[in-house]
């Protein structure tokens, strides 16, 4: 039996959204169903990926941390293209900050 943890939003990670354009169900399937996992740049934060729908070659990233009763998204955001793989996740500069 799998249980999920309810999401909690940051309001930098709704922030990210509205400026990406991603709906709160997207940025779930992404992290239900990530096609790559990589350690975020935060302390205790996990970085995942999966490939964006439609014409251009997008990806979009979310970051989240697992607390013992949450699963918080920290940031949410589409990068333009094809990550390189094994290496870390490409976070924007606005992210960083």
């Amino acid at each position: 039996l799998i249980t999920r943890k309810p999401l909690q939003w940051t309001e930098h990670a709704k922030y990210k959204m509205r400026q990406y354009g991603l709906s709160p169900s997207r940025v779930n399937r992404v992290l239900r169903f990530p096609v790559r996992t990589e350690k975020g740049i935060a302390p205790k934060t996990v970085a995942v990926m999966a490939p964006a729908t439609g014409k251009k070659r997008q990806e979009i990233w979310v970051m989240y941390q697992d607390t013992k009763t949450a699963r918080k998204v920290i940031a949410a955001w589409r990068y333009p293209g094809v990550s390189p793989v094994r290496e870390p996740p490409p976070f924007p500069d606005d992210i960083l900050d």
